[in-house]
């Protein structure tokens, strides 16, 4: 088989998936899930074959063909194959498949099963669409799909008011940032004239005045796409709802897909943001404000789902931050790690929701590492990736982005990202310590156990990647896509720069400490939350989430209902009543007028003849 074909098989293979289901196996759960499984599975085989075919050092190839010609402009569908794709193609295959697999075991007593893969399918389909490719407008058609494929899943049990009110909300949420997107496309193409990444890119790099005076703002309005699906701040209130999906949903989202799309098109496009250090300190400083915010709102949180799901919303504005400080190979970095420790943490809080027989409060567990061994190890071992413990992976992408924070000499930033790993340790055992250990808090938790071996496979493959994940060259490989100029260090770097990274790394593992201190401090064998009684006010303004739900529905959402009110008001007063209704009117009684000359006698109509007759010798004659 050539290699050629390779890309366009993994691409369409969870496509046709999701078709086969959805047309001749919704009636059989087993074929369906079987046949999502093998999609992916096959998926991320072939992008091992294909990564050992170019020796590991892939160069930049294109493949192409012609989609669609209006006048000047040529759009073609085409897969863009480099260092940042193949990687995320591995991540989103591999990961994905794990959970793909842990989905079979998690959702085996669904009526829906089937219906759930064929969503699956498509979703992995349409991130792969996003990760291939090679110009602005295809990948603006499968952003939107990914769009479409979350609002499908998050809303997937549709039974729940609730699972409806997070798909739309994290529907048209995304909408608000895809519409910024598509005008910074539009922007680009006015400016540029081409929409393909490669020519973008060689036009830039020939000129790097060639945005001129627009640079910053097609940079900030192609960022309020990542903005949506990354959820940074203020977009970033869809994400934690988003939780009232399926666990292997939250995982997808969370780790491998739709948030990590935002991420990787910055890094995509970076060649358009490098140029305008305006837009990358706004990106910068959203990412780190977002990151300090999800980390304040994760400590007061007590669903096991939605502590973790705010983890993401402060990972991701570190990687958003990364970005903004010129360091996209950092950020993927820290995008790749992440994708496994946080899948990890998703499904490992899925086996303990099994186990729990469906309860999610943290406050009803307790004392389940007896009770479920293998999964207390491997959240285990997430959590201590997450933190940033050393040798876990999450250790090196963390402590490269506080070196490149401090490389920056943007001191603002490296302590904010300080005092959110500190938070980030606190918040996390603060969840491992009440659901592991103290006292059993309900009849749940005392008969509770360990989830079968289809759920706990995928959790040891991905331990073993949030362990080693740090030393698989994954520096390397993005430093090829990037070059020197944006390369993160390596892991041996790591350990001999004087002070650019010995000295953040130290800071890093202090903050670890002290978060790590004052969760087994409060919370190593606590019955109830003793943080409401100490923060007050502040305690509930974190598990209100800052009240922003709360400001949207008295701002945004109010203006909105106003003004679609007022619409309804001038279209059926104004329009209909006045401008249509005079129409209409004279319309009609023009009709009343000529229906009375229709009265059916023939001596009427003889007279009306004669007279019109006798009006028409006049006008001739007289006239």
């Amino acid at each position: 088989m050539k290699n050629e074909i390779l890309p366009w098989l993994i691409l369409f293979l969870p496509l046709f998936s999701a078709a086969a289901i959805t047309l001749f196996t919704l009636r059989r759960k087993t074929v369906s899930s079987l046949i999502s499984i093998s999609a992916v599975v096959t998926g991320f085989v072939l992008t091992c074959l294909f990564l050992s075919a170019n020796t590991f050092h892939p160069t930049v190839t294109e493949t192409t063909v012609n989609w669609l010609t209006i006048g000047n402009l040529s759009i073609d569908f085409g897969l863009k194959l480099d260092a940042l794709s193949l990687m995320m193609m591995l991540i989103v295959t591999g990961v994905g498949g794990a959970i793909h697999i842990y989905s079979y075991g998690y959702m085996h007593d669904d009526r829906s099963m089937a219906r759930f893969f064929a969503c699956m399918s498509l979703f992995t389909f349409s991130m792969l669409g996003i990760v291939l490719a090679n110009n602005f407008v295809m990948m603006f058609i499968f952003w939107e799909l990914v769009g479409v494929s979350s609002y499908l899943l998050i809303g997937f049990w549709f039974e729940k008011p609730s699972a409806g009110d997070a798909a739309k909300k994290a529907f048209i949420t995304n909408r608000l940032g895809d519409f910024g997107f598509l005008l910074g496309i539009l922007m680009v193409w006015s400016l540029l004239g081409s929409l393909n990444f490669g020519a973008l890119n060689s036009i830039v790099t020939a000129n790097s005045a060639a945005l001129g005076c627009g640079a910053t703002l097609a940079g900030l309005l192609i960022f309020c796409g990542a903005m949506g699906k990354s959820a940074q701040f203020p977009l970033h209130v869809w994400l934690p709802d988003a939780m009232e999906g399926p666990t292997p949903v939250s995982a997808l989202i969370h780790a491998a897909t739709m948030v990590a799309a935002g991420v990787y098109m910055l890094c995509r496009t970076f060649f358009l943001f490098e140029h305008s250090p305006e837009a990358l300190h706004v990106i910068a400083y959203i990412g780190g404000f977002t990151a300090l915010l999800a980390a304040l709102m994760a400590i007061q949180q007590n669903d096991i789902k939605r502590i973790i799901a705010y983890s993401t919303l402060s990972q991701l504005g570190y990687m958003v931050m990364a970005v903004g400080l010129s360091g996209p190979t950092t950020a993927m970095f820290h995008l790749t790690t992440h994708a496994f420790f946080k899948a990890l943490l998703f499904l490992s809080a899925g086996s303990v929701i099994i186990g729990m027989h469906h309860e999610q409060n943290i406050w009803q567990m307790g004392n389940l590492r007896k009770k479920m061994p293998l999964t207390f190890l491997t959240f285990f071992i997430g959590a201590l990736a997450l933190c940033g413990v050393p040798p876990f992976s999450g250790f090196y992408s963390k402590d490269a982005i506080l070196a490149l924070a401090l490389e920056e000499k943007n001191y603002l930033l490296f302590g904010v990202a300080l005092f959110v790993a500190a938070l980030t340790t606190f918040y996390t055992f603060r969840l491992f310590f009440v659901v592991f250990f103290g006292q059993e808090k309900s009849k749940e938790a005392s008969h509770a156990h360990e989830s079968p071996l289809v759920i706990t496979l995928p959790l040891v493959a991905l331990a073993v990647l949030s362990v080693v994940g740090g030393f698989i060259g994954v520096t390397n490989f993005y430093g090829s896509q990037f070059g020197a100029k944006h390369a993160s260090l390596t892991v041996m770097e790591q350990f001999t720069h004087p002070f650019h990274d010995v000295f953040p790394m130290a800071c890093g593992i202090g903050a670890v400490v002290v978060g790590l201190f004052l969760a087994f401090k409060f919370y190593k064998n606590a019955a109830t939350d003793p943080l409401p009684a100490k923060l007050g006010a502040l305690a509930r303004w974190m598990a209100n989430r800052f009240y922003f739900d709360e400001l949207y529905e008295a701002t945004v959402i109010r203006f909105h209902d106003l003004l679609a009110q007022s619409s309804d008001w001038f279209d059926r007063w104004i329009i209909e009543g006045a401008c249509i209704g005079l129409i209409r009117g004279g319309t009609d009684l023009s009709g009343r007028a000529l229906r009375l000359v229709q009265t059916g006698n023939l001596q009427t109509y003889a007279f009306l003849f004669v007279f019109g007759v006798a009006l028409l010798l006049y006008f001739v004659l007289v006239k």
